[in-house]
């Protein structure tokens, strides 16, 4: 009976020892492998903020427009427009000089997204644009052109090359304009006027070794469709009043919030605005002319209400009554004479007439007189 409880407890206290092990190899292997995950997590993390902002497929897509046809517009017009950065509507486009706390400008934007590949650059050609893959414009090249320093970016290859330029070797401070390819068009379908920007061009202002007036350089031209998904990701404040950051590039383009004046539209001759206008008067009135055409074009075409009718005709009513009440003002604030004022002045009038009249009878019998002598002694 001894016998059987000693070798009772024995087994029971090997199966205790067996099912502690068996908890603590459990314990470490879910330390490990929870560890290992740690470790994956934060790598994952480390390579997403290097590589920067990733854009797939699906959103690619969602921000491409599709093809429009021309059946489908009723009136179109192609304008370019120059944006300068000193002015304060286009400051966003230009600040933060350097990149603070993830903010970073437009230029630094474009250059990144060029270095690695992620967009496509086309040939800046005087008078005519042409997006198609044999005026691609080969990033190696472009970066010599302006010379601007770089290195191979690790993965590069011949056909898929990548490039590393450093902060300090953009360029951001010698960008201070850009080119922007706007399309107002009337769309049949939707009954109103859409204005959409279709490419952009970055222009650098260079001086000579020796200074003097800077020389712009325009660099490339990059589609709007490959760079809104990227562009929406930069939140922007736009108002020195309001510091939050409640906008982002995308929007600043779609809801032209930018300034900028017009410099050419497309033409049958092809010309800019300076060529057609030389005069500098001239060209700002037809640019004035141009813009106004474009936003009251929407306007002329539609029939106003008679509620639009009523509230203009009320407005033309104050307006005249207004003119009424400054006129009476004003004939009433001038001074009015006296009737003995009047009177003198009247009886006056003929008088001065007279001894006019008289003095010219003296002046005649005098000079008849010596023409007479003058015969005389003859």
């Amino acid at each position: 009976m001894n016998a059987f409880r000693y070798i009772t407890v024995l087994a029971a206290a090997t199966l205790l020892t067996v099912t502690a092990t068996a908890q603590t190899d459990r314990t470490e292997s879910r330390s490990s492998s929870s560890s290992v995950v740690r470790k994956g997590s934060k790598a994952d993390r480390n390579a997403n903020k290097t590589a920067g902002a990733t854009v797939t497929d699906r959103m690619q897509k969602f921000f491409e427009e599709p093809a429009r046809s021309d059946a489908d517009a009723q009136w179109m017009k192609i304008v370019y427009r120059q944006l300068d950065l000193e002015n304060v509507k286009n400051a966003p486009l230009y600040y933060p000089e350097e990149a603070i706390e993830g903010q970073e400008n437009l230029f630094r934007i474009i250059m990144k997204l060029l270095a690695n590949g992620n967009v496509k650059a086309y040939e800046y050609l005087d008078g005519r644009e042409i997006f198609t893959d044999q005026y691609q414009v080969k990033v190696a090249d472009m970066l010599d052109r302006f010379h601007i320093l770089y290195t191979p970016a690790k993965g590069s290859t011949e056909k898929n090359p990548k490039f590393t330029i450093e902060e300090s070797d953009v360029p951001t401070n010698e960008v201070l304009s850009y080119y922007l390819l706007e399309r107002w068009e009337l769309d049949k379908r939707a009954n109103r006027m859409r204005t959409t920007v279709d490419a952009i061009c970055p222009v650098l202002h260079r001086s000579g070794d020796f200074g003097g007036e800077a020389v712009k350089y325009p660099m490339f031209w990059i589609k709007m469709d490959a760079l809104r998904p990227y562009l929406t990701q930069q939140s922007i404040f736009i108002d020195d009043d309001n510091n939050l950051a409640q906008y982002n590039y995308d929007d600043y383009f779609q809801l032209a919030l930018y300034e900028g004046d017009i410099y050419k539209t497309r033409n049958l001759r092809n010309r800019s605005m300076m060529q057609l206008y030389p005069d500098p008067d001239d060209m700002k009135k037809a640019q004035d002319s141009i813009q106004n055409y474009l936003v009251n074009y929407e306007k002329k075409m539609w029939v106003p209400s008679r509620e639009e009718l009523a509230a203009a005709r009320e407005a033309k009513e104050k307006a005249e009554l207004g003119d009424t009440i400054a006129e009476r003002q004003i004939k009433e604030s001038t001074p009015k004479r006296s009737s003995r004022a009047k009177r003198a002045t009247r009886t006056k009038e003929p008088k001065v007439k007279q001894s006019k009249v008289k003095q010219a009878k003296v002046k005649s019998n005098s000079s008849s007189s010596a023409t007479r002598s003058v015969r005389r002694r003859r």
